[in-house]
C-alpha cells in the first residue's frame, strides 16, 4: 500500500498556519506529514523560513495519528549531531513515537550562516557519515565520548528517551551516496521518482530492502491546485521556479537572491511542465504515480504557495486522496 503525505513547507508559510494546515492534514487523511527544516526561504516572494522543530513540537500536540517527519535536517552544520539527537528523542516523546528523523548533507542556503563556509559533497557526506553514528550512540541512552575527523562529543547523554527508537531516513540522489548511506539508515528519501535508486538501495549489501514490513522509499513531489490553471501556473512560476535547478545547483546556491538570478529565465511554461497546476486532479494524480510506479511507498505532497492552501485541504485534498489511493491500488 502506497502511503500519502503532506508537506508543511516552513518556506512558505508562518508558524501558526503551518500548525494549522497540520491539523488540517490529518482531518483530510493524510497518512504522514514531513516538514521542510531551514533557514532562508527559497526566494524572497516565498517569505518564510521559522524553525521547523519548534513547530513540529507544537504540530506534534495538534495531531494524534499522522506520522510526523523532518525533511529534510542536515545534522552537521547548523546544528552539531548531539544536539539534533537531544532534539529527535525530545520530540518522538512527544509525538508518541510518530516521528521520523530524516537527514540529508544540506544546503549552502541553509548552513553556511553559520560562517562555517561550504564544504565539498565527499567532506559533506563524510560528515553525515559521523553524524549518524553520533545519534545513533546518544539514541541508546549511553553516556557518549567521541572523538572523530569532524566532531566531538564530550560525556553526553539524553536523558529524555521515548519508548519507540526515532529511526532515521536519508536523503540520497545517486549511487555514491546509497553505497555510504544505505548501510547506515531505515530508510530512503528521494525527490525524483527514480526507480534505479530504489534497487541500488535494495542491491547494497547491509542496507535494509524496501518493501512492505522493510525500508521506506520516501518521495516528494510539488503540485499547485487551484480554482484555475492560469492563476495556479503564475503562482507555481512565483513560489516555485527555483525548482528548476535541480539538486547540483540547489545544494549550492547560497541565498535567496543567488537563486533568484539562477531562476531569471525559467519561465511558467517551464514551471507547469514539472509540476501540475490547476483543478484538475486526474493530472495530479499521473504525475504522483511516477513514483509509485518508481517502486517508492511514500510520497508527499507540497502544495504549492500560502495563497490556496487552506482551500486545497478543505475542498481538494480529501477527493485527491481517494483518486491517489484508487489509482495506487491502494
Amino acid at each position: 500500500m502506497t502511503n500519502f503525505g503532506y508537506t508543511l513547507m516552513t518556506e512558505q508559510s508562518g508558524p501558526r498556519e503551518l500548525v494549522s494546515y497540520a491539523a488540517g492534514a490529518e482531518e483530510a487523511g493524510f497518512d504522514f506529514e514531513v516538514c521542510s527544516d531551514h533557514y532562508s526561504p527559497w526566494l524572497t516572494e516565498q517569505g518564510h523560513a521559522p524553525y521547523a522543530w519548534t513547530v513540529l513540537g507544537a504540530v506534534a500536540q495538534a495531531t494524534s495519528r499522522v506520522d510526523l517527519m523532518t525533511y529534510v535536517t542536515c545534522p552537521t552544520m547548523r546544528y552539531h549531531p548531539a544536539v539534533v539527537a537531544q532534539k529527535a528523542a525530545t520530540l518522538q516523546v512527544l509525538a508518541e513515537g510518530r516521528f521520523t528523523l530524516g537527514l540529508g548533507a544540506g544546503e549552502s542556503l541553509n548552513e553556511h550562516v553559520v560562517g562555517a563556509g561550504w564544504p565539498g559533497i565527499a567532506t559533506r557526506q563524510s560528515m553525515l557519515v559521523e553524524a549518524v553514528e553520533i545519534i545513533r550512540r546518544l539514541h541508546t541512552g549511553s553516556l557518549v565520548d567521541f572523538r572523530g575527523e569532524h566532531f566531538d562529543v564530550d560525556s553526553a547523554r539524553i536523558w529524555d528517551r521515548p519508548d519507540v527508537p526515532v529511526e532515521i531516513a536519508i536523503a540520497v540522489a545517486g549511487p555514491r551516496a546509497i553505497e555510504r548511506f544505505a548501510p547506515i539508515a531505515d530508510h530512503l528519501i528521494a525527490v525524483e521518482p527514480r526507480a534505479d535508486l530504489v534497487e541500488s538501495w535494495n542491491a547494497t549489501e547491509g542496507a535494509t530492502a524496501i518493501g512492505p514490513s522493510g525500508a521506506r522509499a520516501i518521495g516528494q513531489i510539488p503540485i499547485c491546485w487551484g480554482p484555475d490553471e492560469e492563476s495556479a501556473r503564475q503562482l507555481a512560476h512565483e513560489q516555485f521556479r527555483w525548482f528548476a535547478g535541480g539538486w547540483s545547483v540547489n545544494a549550492d546556491l547560497p541565498t535567496p537572491a543567488g537563486f533568484a538570478a539562477a531562476s531569471r529565465f525559467v519561465t511558467p511554461d517551464d514551471v507547469a511542465g514539472s509540476i501540475p497546476c490547476g483543478p484538475d486532479l486526474d493530472a495530479i494524480v499521473d504525475a504522483v504515480g511516477a513514483f509509485w510506479t518508481a517502486g517508492f511507498t511514500d510520497i508527499a505532497l507540497v502544495q504549492v504557495g500560502d495563497k490556496h492552501q487552506q482551500a486545497f485541504l478543505d475542498q481538494a485534498a480529501k477527493p485527491l486522496l481517494a483518486k491517489l489511493r484508487d489509482a495506487s491500488g491502494g
